[in-house]
């Protein structure tokens, strides 16, 4: 993994995610809501992270929520 994680970002654990009484997967980043995972989409996540360490669990969050930041997200703080 030291060769994903050169700047040691996964340590920080910036993911998370929440399951539902119907398995769907509710991903977080700063708990903020960026993607929902249903039927066997989940099922494969849910697999993956089951026996995953911290940072192991950080990495498959960071792959499954894909390119969701884009630049032009809004800040909701007041100036």
């Amino acid at each position: 993994m030291g060769e994903i994680d050169k700047r040691n970002k996964l340590a920080e654990e910036y993911f998370s995610y929440k399951v539902s009484k119907d398995k769907n997967v509710f991903l977080y980043w700063y708990n903020k809501q960026v993607k929902i995972l249903v039927g066997k989409e989940s099922e494969k996540f849910l697999s993956k992270i089951e026996n995953a360490d911290s940072k192991e669990a950080q990495l498959i969050m960071a792959k499954v929520t894909g390119d969701f930041k884009h630049g032009n997200e809004k800040d909701n703080k007041k100036k």
